[in-house]
């Protein structure tokens, strides 16, 4: 995974999940997130002010493809 150095200033009440949707579209990337932020892994949700680094991820667009949009592994 190639990091791509840019730094997110976490709200209050955000989590892995809301800041993937924001950034990349897809909360499925929240693991990408996740791995590059180990640190902060044992949070839930957010209490703002935290920096997580995002990686630089290849978006697939899968969506056009197959009509759905796509869904975070854990939630199918």
């Amino acid at each position: 995974m190639e990091m791509s150095g840019y730094q997110y200033n976490c709200s209050g009440g955000e989590t892995f999940d809301s800041i993937a949707r924001e950034v990349y579209g897809d909360e499925v990337y929240a693991a990408e997130i996740m791995c590059a932020n180990p640190e902060y892994c044992g949070l839930s949700v957010f209490t703002g002010g935290e920096e997580v680094l995002l990686p630089s991820i290849e978006i697939e667009d899968d969506e056009e493809d197959s009509g759905e949009p796509s869904r975070a592994p854990w939630k199918e």
